[in-house]
């Protein structure tokens, strides 16, 4: 997870998290691409059964983790991601802002209002 706060944290599966913002995102005229599916990358390979294992960040057997990246893109601006990771029915999603992966101010604004409804920041 990422070392910033969340951006929200949602009582919800995270694939339903990821779905609604991905459904939010687009009606305010982003485009979305996923980029990682941790339970897809975990079926991928069925010689690794990784949801036979008890979780060894939260204990519940079997594992229900999951983290799913989103790029969030708009016009010509550089893309944000967006990463929800979720267990036990909740989900924290983050805006990657890091020195190395500097979020868009003018995304990052437009990301927020469409999924927390706060007036636009810049």
């Amino acid at each position: 997870m990422p070392s910033t706060p969340p951006l929200m944290i949602m009582d919800k599966a995270c694939g339903d998290a990821i779905d609604w913002a991905t459904q939010e995102l687009t009606a305010a005229g982003l485009q979305t691409l996923r980029t990682f599916d941790l339970q897809a990358a975990h079926n991928v390979n069925t010689e690794h059964v990784f949801t036979c294992r008890p979780c060894p960040h939260y204990g519940k057997d079997p594992c229900d983790c999951q983290m799913i990246v989103l790029l969030v893109y708009q016009a010509d601006r550089h893309p944000v991601s967006l990463v929800a990771h979720g267990y036990n029915e909740r989900t924290w999603l983050y805006l990657v802002d890091t020195p190395q992966q500097r979020a868009d101010p003018y995304l990052e604004a437009t990301i927020r209002q469409a999924l927390i409804r706060c007036p636009l920041l810049v």
